[in-house]
């Protein structure tokens, strides 16, 4: 038997004891995870191994160590894309058959495919949600030179963020990195992910998962316009007077709303040095989510950070602290707010949501509750209402999507 060939960062030694010398098609159902199959230009499994969750993809050897590489560039970039784990080549059959090689990947926790999340709410609200995260990942993505050559739900998997969704990149395998996209790739990658899109719509809309009053195309153009508003925004370069020196901080904290910090900012004048214009030139996404992570240490969405900060201000708003230093503030504010909250979290449902994603939405039963009853309820009643009247009744998010086989995605990759 020819050698098996594990190209991995940190090699784990229970690989050897899955079944290389047979096709994943044929791999038996008892080794695999729960995660549904449908029709796909490759062969996709999911297995557990040594306590971790892993997507199997059968795939051409320069491909699958193509992908790895590239996937590997990206998480060292900081762009959200699922984990590469290892290669596996050099596979044959007990007859001596050659076998394509295997792409592992770390399967992302508490992400949800955009079939799942139709399959508990259907609305056009949620069409809406999946589109903004889609096209913040699509201009994040272009910011780093990134081309994608194959923009769609399916090759996209979403994470619950404060209400919202973050987007992350799930197959590269079309993809290429480049100093800098061309207006034309750009426009093509655009043009590709709105006619998936609508198809992926009207896909949902034929398996009755989707409302049959949402226009599928009408969807598909507003992500066209949603990303020439967020790119032009990022990107462009303003014109105004040298006396308006005040727009240049005024457009970075604008950016900073947005979730984007400034790495680089290019300001030049006219001849006669009555008008400056200043254009980004390094724009990195995460602005709210590095500050609570240096503030707190917590890691959480982009969504998710700027709720918990927006908690720590009014803490510090409450406890008259203004006057205080920002990081004792945090501290406080982590030791008496948030950890008791996720601490009350009983250990059975510590799969269902995220920390920080619990922590959100215990604030807003907190205002539900306060205005259902007309006065203010405490954190600790909050927490007690919320596990026993909402969280007992959601799925686990963390490791794999369990629901019926027919809400669940078609695995394109």
């Amino acid at each position: 038997m020819a050698p098996l060939e594990i190209t991995a960062a940190r090699p784990d030694p229970a690989l050897l004891d899955l079944p290389w010398e047979q096709p994943l098609e044929q791999w038996p159902e008892e080794i695999l995870a729960a995660l549904p199959r449908g029709i796909s230009r490759h062969v996709v499994r999911f297995v557990r191994v040594s306590g971790r969750v892993l997507a199997l993809k059968e795939i051409n050897h320069d491909l699958a160590r193509r992908e790895y590489d590239m996937l590997r560039v990206l998480r060292r970039m900081g762009e959200p894309c699922v984990e590469p784990f290892a290669v596996i080549s050099g596979r044959v059959t007990p007859a001596g058959e050659p076998l394509d090689a295997v792409l592992i990947t770390r399967h992302l926790q508490f992400s949800l495919p955009y079939r799942a999340v139709f399959s508990q709410v259907s609305q056009e609200e949620t069409a809406q949600r999946l589109l903004d995260a889609l096209t913040v990942l699509l201009v994040r993505l272009h910011l780093a030179g990134f081309y994608w050559g194959d923009v769609s739900l399916s090759n996209t998997l979403f994470r619950r963020d404060a209400g919202a969704f973050a987007a992350y990149l799930v197959d590269v395998e079309t993809g290429t990195l480049h100093e800098e996209l061309t207006d034309g790739q750009r426009r093509y990658d655009l043009d590709l992910a709105r006619t998936n899109i609508i198809g992926e719509l009207m896909d949902l809309q034929a398996g009755e998962m989707l409302d049959p009053e949402v226009d599928p195309v009408e969807v598909g153009d507003e992500l066209v316009d949603r990303y020439t508003e967020l790119w032009d925004t990022l990107t462009a370069r303003e014109r105004f007077s040298a006396d308006e020196r005040w727009r240049v901080s005024a457009r970075i904290e604008k950016l900073n709303e947005l979730g984007f910090d400034v790495g680089e900012l290019e300001i030049t004048t006219d001849l006669s040095g009555t008008s400056l214009s200043i254009m980004p030139k390094v724009v990195d996404a995460g602005h709210h989510a590095r500050r609570l992570m240096r503030l707190t240490g917590i890691d959480a969405q982009e969504n998710q950070a700027r709720r918990l900060l927006n908690d720590l201000d009014q803490y510090r708003a409450a406890t008259e602290q203004q006057a205080e230093d920002e990081e004792f503030v945090a501290h406080e504010w982590l030791k008496q707010q948030y950890e008791p909250v996720v601490r009350a979290i009983p250990r059975s449902m510590r799969s269902k949501l995220e920390p920080p994603e619990f922590y959100h939405e215990v604030l807003e039963h907190k205002w539900f509750l306060s205005e259902r009853g007309g006065q203010d309820v405490s954190l600790d009643d909050t927490v007690r209402d919320y596990i026993l009247t909402v969280l007992s009744h959601r799925p686990d998010e963390k490791s794999l999507v369990t629901t019926e086989t027919s809400a669940l995605p078609i695995l394109d990759s």
